[in-house]
């Protein structure tokens, strides 16, 4: 025997995978794909509610801060707005909240409203903020 004939052989005996296993086996990776991706999409949803909720009472304690050092124990007019807890000497934010917030004045309580239609909280409804 040569080594043709023994190549020969040996495939004859060799066992593949058939191309319905190889099928099947992608149709589950497939559905197990589609699995973690709804998971997912869950996920973040949740933490986009969380963060705005905690971007919200953070926003909250720096208005009741400049509240406390302001010489006329108030709070930001509408002029000045949330831009000004992020500005000055005494910054009692590290970013400007006029991004992901507008800032209302109810009777002598400040309060952020409403996220925008755009930005981070885009979508979210003041109750989804905890507002």
């Amino acid at each position: 025997m040569n080594a043709i004939e023994t190549r020969r052989m040996r495939s004859k005996g060799q066992s593949g995978f058939t191309l319905i296993e190889l099928l099947v086996v992608i149709a589950i990776l497939g559905v197990l794909a589609g699995v973690v991706v709804f998971a997912v999409g869950g996920v973040t949803a949740g933490a986009k509610k969380n963060a705005c909720k905690t971007e919200a009472k953070t926003i909250g304690t720096a208005l009741e801060a400049f509240k406390a050092d302001s010489s006329s124990n108030s709070y930001p007019t509408l002029v000045e707005g949330l831009a000004i807890l992020n500005t000055g000497t005494t910054k009692y934010l590290k970013t400007n909240p006029t991004n992901n917030f507008t800032y209302t004045v109810v009777g002598v309580v400040g309060a952020p409203a409403a996220p925008p239609s755009t930005g981070s909280y885009a979508g979210l409804s003041p109750a989804d903020c905890g507002l």
